[in-house]
């Protein structure tokens, strides 16, 4: 029996040194490459997330020359490397970049990083707001949760600083209703310290139907690509089936899904 594992073609959330990743985009892609898949999607922050050193727009622009690059010397290999970013929704539901920037490239994943503690009705008319955008396409790590858990050598390090944020308030049957309603996907993230959503609201999602889902790492270094498998596990866990992610999908199926959302 083929796993879902199996079936994915890709990972749509990761981060490299452009921003508050570990490893640059060579090491990133090669890595990616080495799992098996058919593409990556690298999605440095945006730049109000100043902690996470976030691309500005000239920043981004250059990066997309190194992807560019990157590409040219994959040329014939299989593999592709997808622009992208992991954009911040802004507290009004608003996108954290450039239009015109955004809708050059080819994933946009969106997801809340600030004033996580707003009331329900405001985060969720910021979440649906920011779901009806056209350059969004994935909504990530939706509740902004984050469990105790200690990911590498460095952030064990920490040890004591290490602490539970409870998941964000928001009337997740809108949320879920506004993603099905725009064709945008919910992300099963798989990092240890988020696995969001949790379990109980990712069995919730699985029952709605046309959601769509993306199983991502957020990986932040070449060892944390290997995070899948958890993602994985949960969404067969939850009743996900393959024909409901969205990087199960062969590259050009993906992007002429992106597409759909374009302006």
């Amino acid at each position: 029996m083929t796993t879902l594992r199996e079936l994915l073609r890709g990972d749509l959330h990761t981060h490299t040194d452009w921003s508050d990743g570990g490893d640059p985009l060579e090491a990133m892609v090669a890595a990616a490459a080495a799992q098996g898949h058919d593409y990556v999607a690298v999605t440095d922050h945006s730049p109000r997330l100043t902690i996470a050193h976030g691309l500005s727009s000239a920043r981004l622009h250059r990066q997309l020359d190194a992807i560019a690059t990157v590409n040219a010397a994959l040329d014939g290999t299989g593999f592709r490397v997808l622009t992208g970013i992991e954009v911040d929704i802004l507290p009004d539901g608003s996108l954290d970049q450039e239009p015109e920037l955004l809708a050059r490239l080819d994933v946009v994943v969106g997801s809340v990083h600030s004033e996580l503690r707003m009331d329900k009705a405001k985060m969720t008319r910021r979440m649906v707001t920011a779901l009806a955008d056209p350059h969004l396409d994935v909504l990530g790590h939706c509740t902004g949760r984050k469990l105790p858990v200690a990911t590498d050598a460095r952030h064990a390090a920490r040890g004591g600083t290490l602490r539970r944020r409870a998941p964000s308030s928001f009337d997740a049957d809108a949320v879920f209703a506004a993603a099905v309603r725009h064709d945008k996907a919910i992300e099963i993230n798989s990092r240890p310290d988020r696995l969001d959503p949790p379990s109980n609201l990712l069995r919730r999602a699985a029952k709605v139907d046309g959601l769509r889902f993306a199983i991502n790492t957020d990986a932040h270094a070449v060892a944390q690509l290997d995070w899948l498998t958890n993602g994985c596990a949960r969404a067969e866990a939850a009743g996900v089936t393959a024909d409901r992610i969205v990087n199960a999908l062969p590259a050009e199926d993906l992007l002429a899904w992106t597409r759909t959302h374009a302006p």
